[in-house]
């Protein structure tokens, strides 16, 4: 685990609470996201501290090009709260090209 100002990084394999899928490390940064179902988990304030009580789950709403790549926009089912994560390298092309074709109001 490394710890960057507000960013801790953890990078490590689970099984999606959403769909099963064994999710592997990525090796370059923090794993925050199924690559598969491109669901997470609302477990973090900041990227991997594990400090916030919700621990529902974070949907992907839609996306959008940042200066970084492209970014997944999430909304947690349980307390409404929205965030961006950059797609990871593995993540599933149909998937991310589907949320870019969904409206955000």
């Amino acid at each position: 685990m490394i710890r960057c100002s507000r960013f801790t990084v953890i990078d490590e394999s689970f099984i999606c609470a959403v769909c099963g899928a064994a999710i592997a490390p990525l090796g370059y940064t923090a794993r925050d996201h199924c690559s598969k179902c491109l669901c997470s988990l609302h477990l973090d304030e900041n990227p991997g501290d594990r400090l916030s009580g919700c621990g529902g789950v974070l949907m992907p709403i839609g996306a959008e090009q940042g200066k970084k790549g492209v970014k997944i926009i999430y909304k947690c089912r349980k307390c409404k709260m929205q965030k961006k994560n950059i797609a990871a390298k593995d993540d599933d092309n149909e998937m991310i090209i589907k949320l870019f074709s969904n409206p955000l109001t």
